[in-house]
């Protein structure tokens, strides 16, 4: 690597006239190389000793601004290096010092193949010095199998055949056995899962990693007792949540047992924490710093470089994509500009790099249990579309880093078995302000009788990067118009919105309010709504039935009679009425739940939020994600079983931790909740 740091240092000398190594009289080539051989040295130790330093007191700094800094830091180090070399014929301006330093990272960075997963002979070099330093440090790891949970946020269990049909995720299909005219065997089973009504990551994740999503009606709610806003990816709400769901369960979570979580919105009870939402608000201290993942990670000049140069070329890739989208007038189309594009590059480069080098890092220490989410298809799709080659190149992306986990797992002190799996998928379709120019707030006050605004607000996109981003830059904040609690007189309906699921409450009624209650006080709102062409179905309590579904045409069916006469739930397939019953049993469920219509002919919603990818209601593909699991572990299900809601997913994955630590006997069920 020194001597590659030399040549390059030399031959950037030779290109750009602010850098030179000699003196002005001229020197020796010899002495020349000489000179650069000692520059390079020194700006490798100066790398290697000062910039974790750095790295350290810059934690005190948002992540991404801290990625604007590599590059003037590296330049800082190499001019201090150059005036340590006895020479003292070396310098370099420091615009040009930047340049040179970066240049010089990136060159040892590809060369040393630390995340070429097509370079594998560099790669395992690689692979082999980083688990031999484990190795020396750490006592020998258990025999027993350690278990990684790769989350894929967002892809669904269709898109992800899909995509390895057209080739796009090589490794998925080798674990498949789709490629066995070259030998290769089936190491893994595929199996679909179905969600809960509120199919989006806060209500899989929680369930996923905690066992319980109960009360956890959408994205977003208000909660009429607190009187206030719940958003799942608002840090202080994601810890309430977690909370919450370890009263119930009486249990820690999945990763309870030296386990770690990287990337998620909450814990699974995990000792290991990173980039974890739940803990964003909390005290930094040495067992819980939800950013410390951002130190491991930068703190090798080379990531910081390579990871800073990727991030400059995404915002770049996304401006090209949207201004061509523009231009050919594509359709459906939301806005992708503001800060969506830096949004975009942190999801896509710097949340990817992070969380694959922190889960790396897991198994080269031996831990039994690791989770973790990759947010970057989620966030694409909801602006590009869930089918677009904006997003077929995120999904490729995505195989490599789990090519890369799979490699790591050969290097590791102990076996590892690897689990893939989604906690949603996407469904594609225009928003419903583009098809009827208003929004579902602004329906709702046409049926209350209340003024309409000329100009309609947008609702903003719920996408999980945007609180990653908003974590990084210590802003944990709701975006504008999005408040904790209503700032509208309280007589007035709120309306928020979860993807394709629209929720409306009345916060001065301090109770669920009945289907009778609403039509005494607005008479024409219920019927406004149901009979709407872009609503499929809405869920109201009743004072006669308990719970009633409501439709077109004056379609009203309570929920004990879903079973024989779906009606307006039909479309919507298997499973959605005990969905629906279940949500109506929530505590906090919202006055009128509004789900939009569903065409299952294209399989497309109507987005409550400005996405033309969206998830959260019924509805399509995105209510089936997908367990891609290793054929060493039991089947997931016997056989006629379907695998329902986040809840049960969880219960599979305890019971393959528990199958991981002795024999693959028949264990015992999983203990009751706790009553609420």
């Amino acid at each position: 690597m020194w001597a590659v740091s030399t040549v390059t240092m030399l031959v950037l000398a030779g290109i750009l006239p602010d850098f030179q190594l000699q003196s002005a009289d001229g020197d020796s080539a010899t002495r020349i190389a000489v000179t650069a051989a000692l520059g390079a040295g020194a700006f490798g130790l100066l790398s290697a000793l000062v910039w974790p330093l750095l790295v350290r007191l810059l934690l005190l700094v948002p992540a991404l601004v801290l990625g604007l800094l590599v590059f003037f830091l590296n330049g800082s180090l190499l001019i201090v290096a150059l005036r340590l070399v006895p020479s003292g014929d070396s310098e370099a301006a420091p615009e040009t010092a930047v340049i040179v330093a970066a240049v010089m990272s990136a060159v040892a960075s590809a060369t040393g193949g630390a995340l070429a997963v097509r370079d594998d002979d560099a790669y395992r070099r690689r692979l082999y010095r980083l688990a031999d330093r484990r190795r020396r440090a750490l006592p020998p790891g258990p025999s027993s199998p350690g278990t990684v949970f790769m989350q894929l946020d967002g892809v669904g269990h269709d898109l992800l055949l899909a995509a390895v049909g057209k080739g796009l995720m090589p490794t998925v299909a080798r674990w498949l056995g789709e490629d066995t005219g070259h030998g290769v065997r089936t190491t893994h089973r595929l199996t679909p899962w179905r969600t809960d009504w509120s199919s989006q990551t806060g209500a899989s994740q929680l369930g996923i990693l905690h066992g319980s999503n109960h009360d956890v009606p959408a994205f977003r709610w208000y909660e009429k007792a607190g009187r206030e806003v719940m958003v799942c990816n608002r840090p202080t709400s994601a810890a309430e949540l977690q909370r919450r769901a370890i009263d119930r369960t009486g249990d820690g979570g999945l990763l309870s047992a030296d386990g770690a979580s990287r990337g998620n919105l909450f814990s699974g009870g995990a000792d290991e924490q990173a980039l974890v939402l739940s803990i964003a608000t909390r005290r930094r201290d040495r067992r819980n710093r939800s950013r410390a993942g951002y130190f491991a990670y930068f703190s090798d000049p080379a990531n910081a470089v390579r990871t800073a140069l990727s991030f400059v070329a995404e915002v770049g890739r996304e401006i090209g994509q949207s201004t061509r989208a523009r231009v050919r007038k594509a359709r459906p189309r939301v806005s992708r500009g503001g800060l969506y594009p830096l949004i975009r590059a942190f999801a896509t480069v710097v949340e990817r790099d992070v969380v694959v080098a922190a889960v790396m890092g897991d198994m080269f220490a031996g831990r039994t249990a690791v989770y973790a989410d990759l947010v970057a298809y989620d966030e694409v799709a909801h602006h590009s579309g869930p089918f677009g080659r904006d997003a077929e190149k995120v999904l490729e992306r995505l195989d490599r880093a789990l090519a890369l986990i799979e490699k790591a797992a050969e290097h590791a002190p102990r076996p590892y078995r690897i689990v893939v799996l989604s906690d949603h998928g996407q469904s594609p379709g225009e928003t419903f302000r583009a098809r009827y120019g208003l929004g579902l707030g602004d329906l709702v006050r046409a049926g209350c009788g209340l003024p309409v605004p000329r100009r309609a607000r947008r609702t903003h996109s719920g996408a999980e990067a945007r609180a990653a981003v908003r974590a990084a830059l210590r802003r944990p904040v709701e975006e504008g118009g999005e408040q904790h609690r209503p700032s509208r007189r309280r007589s007035e309906p709120l309306v928020l919105a979860s993807g394709n699921l629209g929720l409306v409450s009345f916060p001065d009624v301090p109770h669920r309010m009945t289907k009778e209650e609403i039509d005494a006080r607005h008479p024409a709102l219920l019927t406004t709504l149901a009979n709407h062409p872009g609503i499929g179905f809405l869920l109201v309590r009743s004072e006669r039935h308990g719970g009633v579904v409501l439709g077109a045409y004056g379609a009203e069916i309570p929920l004990d009679r879903l079973d024989d006469d779906p009606g307006p739930l039909e479309v919507f397939g298997p499973g959605a009425a005990d969905a629906v019953r279940r949500t109506h049993s929530f505590p906090n469920t919202a006055d009128i739940m509004v789900n939009s219509a569903y065409d299952p002919a294209d399989g497309e919603v109507l987005a409550f939020e400005e996405q033309i990818g969206s998830h959260g209601g019924l509805g399509g593909a995105q209510g089936r994600p997908f367990l891609l699991s290793p054929l060493a572990l039991s089947a997931p299900l016997d056989d006629g079983e379907d695998l329902v809601g986040a809840e049960h997913v969880h219960r599979v994955l305890r019971r393959w931790l528990r199958e991981a630590n002795g024999p693959q006997v028949p264990v015992e069920a999983e203990p009751q909740e706790r009553a609420a």
